[in-house]
């Protein structure tokens, strides 16, 4: 059976600017022999960055993940306002459907809630990266995954910075958009899982406020390890090495940590499936 898509945008509207990007996306795709159908629902200038309303993006997605014949649905958006729809999704819908979620930073929020809602898992990527720096090897890598030759895109390398083995369901993704999620249903349980953590611009007084409040929510006694991803502007000043530090501080060396390359805001990042086993040794 041929593969459909569906292209969207669940969090902040995208720029003019970018049409060509998606166009150049929507394309490659194609390329894969995938039928590809696109939101009309993508790009806004508006001071609130909104394409439309969040019933109206929760129902936009809430089409798709209704459509028997999709099996993909790619978010290529990030931002802000992507927990604006979670109230207004149906989740038995997105249970019984065939499709799979695909996201990254602000879709972190959708994501996990996809998971704590309803068990399904989903990808934590971003399928610009297909028209990206590193075209060639994304393109090869998500045609040979969703063509099903290989799982070479779920699959990263990474170093344990505490600990030499760690095994649970994977939640997580962008730190600051999880904590969103926080008080809400939408929060997945971090009891025997994996927390996967990463970012983008945060700055390390925000980083350390965000690891203070995953201490306060019981997350980092509760999971059974860590994995950190890049923290884009950190890595770039080089602070990295100040994440993992205080990860170790505020764990007092309980929990086994790892740290990959491979997985953040980066052109050439694999992907992660969140809401699934990992077991890294």
């Amino acid at each position: 059976m041929k593969r459909k898509a569906a292209v969207v945008c669940c969090s902040d509207g995208r720029k003019n600017t970018e049409k060509e990007k998606l166009e150049l996306t929507v394309r490659y795709l194609e390329d894969m022999d995938i039928n590809v159908c696109v939101s009309e629902h993508i790009f806004s200038d508006s001071p609130s960055c909104e394409a439309i309303g969040n019933k109206a993006r929760a129902a936009e997605l809430m089409r798709y993940f209704s459509d028997n014949e999709i099996t993909d649905i790619f978010d290529i958006s990030g931002g802000d306002l992507a927990n604006g729809i979670l109230p207004y999704l149906d989740y038995k819908a997105i249970s019984e459907s065939k499709a799979c979620f695909y996201g990254y930073s602000d879709l972190t929020t959708v994501i996990n809630a996809i998971y704590a809602k309803t068990g399904k898992s989903s990808v934590l990527y971003q399928v610009k990266n297909i028209a990206g720096d590193n075209a060639a090897l994304q393109k090869k890598l998500l045609s040979e995954y969703l063509s099903g030759q290989n799982r070479e895109l779920l699959s990263f390398g990474y170093d344990f910075v505490n600990g030499e083995e760690m095994s649970g369901v994977l939640i997580g993704g962008n730190i600051r958009c999880l904590l969103k999620l926080a008080g809400t249903e939408y929060m997945p349980d971090p009891t025997g899982k994996i927390l996967l953590l990463e970012a983008l611009g945060s700055t390390l007084p925000q980083v350390i406020t965000y690891v203070n409040q995953l201490l306060q929510l019981g997350f980092l006694e509760k999971c059974t390890g860590i994995l950190l991803g890049t923290f884009t502007r950190l890595c770039s000043e080089g602070l990295y090495d100040e994440v993992t530090g205080l990860i170790m501080s505020e764990t007092n060396g309980r929990k086994p940590v790892a740290v990959t390359k491979e997985i953040g805001h980066a052109s050439d990042s694999r992907a992660a499936l969140i809401g699934k086993t990992l077991k890294l040794t």
